[in-house]
């Protein structure tokens, strides 16, 4: 399925205000902390077993894809010690802003807002040196004190690993839909992103599917394909834990400029094997979703 996404156009910070937020959630496990405030349908988290496998291009363009199709879509950035998403989507220069009550996301159109810690920073270069009480702290706000208003989808950015930030969300989101797992073909990813989908499943979250990126390349000068880092690893693990497999992308120099000047990929249509490959993954993923 081929769809012609818009181009990328911002607008103004804020989200409409008559919006409604539902009251607090109640913990379903006794001693787990209380779910976070949001009106939201689906909450999907995006994972890595390991760092450099393009979790946050799939995350960002994710989001940018759902929100092309219509459904009001919210990115949040919880790699709080290295958030890149604002880059990528040509935000870095904005700062949240706050009503009195609760933070506004940054609105990057009329469908797709988004939340950073790089929102926050003082300076891009400022480090943020914190231990994890903190960061699940921050991790709540972001998702009960900022104004989202009512969401179809929750697209959740996490660093690699299967650390305090994985957990948190998975204990504080309400109506996580499942994780996807992204991975290059290599093995050394492969490993980590294998133990990556049984954390999932040890937390009782559906794995949605592996998204094997990275996969191929296209030489410019004589149209070979090369696999830079194999091939069908990430389909292999999906096969092996009987989850989906969402599909292969390619490595593109397109997606990589795309990523570096703030454009989203698949916000313009591309005569190439990576656009169409987004775009079927997210049509998968959107299936799957649905087909529960």
């Amino acid at each position: 399925m081929v769809r012609n996404y818009p181009e990328v156009t911002k607008s103004s910070d804020s989200t409409d205000d008559d919006q409604h937020v539902p009251e607090k959630q109640q913990a379903s496990q006794k001693g787990a902390p209380e779910k976070a405030s949001i009106d939201v349908k689906h909450v999907i988290l995006v994972l890595s077993g390991k760092g450099g496998v393009g979790k946050s291009t799939v995350a960002v363009n994710l989001a940018y894809a759902l929100s092309a199709q219509g459904k009001q879509t919210g990115l949040v950035d919880l790699d709080i010690h290295g958030p890149n998403v604002p880059i990528m989507l040509g935000l870095e220069d904005h700062q949240l802003m706050n009503d009195g009550t609760s933070l506004i996301p940054v609105r990057m159109t009329g469908t797709l807002q988004v939340i950073s810690m790089a929102f926050l920073l003082q300076k891009r270069s400022d480090p943020v040196v914190w231990r994890g009480a903190i960061k699940g702290k921050v991790i709540t706000q972001f998702l009960s004190d900022v104004k989202w208003g009512s969401l179809d989808y929750l697209i959740v950015d996490l660093p690699p690993g299967t650390g305090d930030e994985a957990l948190t969300i998975i204990q504080v989101a309400p109506n996580v839909a499942g994780a996807v797992i992204v991975t290059t073909p290599q093995d050394v990813a492969t490993l980590d992103s294998t133990k990556a989908i049984t954390f999932v499943e040890k937390m009782n979250i559906r794995v949605l599917g592996v998204i094997e990126n990275m996969s191929g390349f296209s030489c410019p000068h004589c149209s070979g394909e090369i696999d830079l880092f194999g091939s069908g690893g990430g389909e292999r693990i999906a096969h092996e834990h009987g989850v989906p497999f969402l599909g292969k992308i390619p490595v593109d120099i397109r997606m990589r400029k795309a990523g570096d000047e703030g454009h989203p990929f698949i916000g313009k249509k591309q005569d190439s094997l990576s656009w169409s490959s987004i775009d079927a993954v997210v049509t998968r993923l959107i299936e799957e979703i649905e087909r529960n």
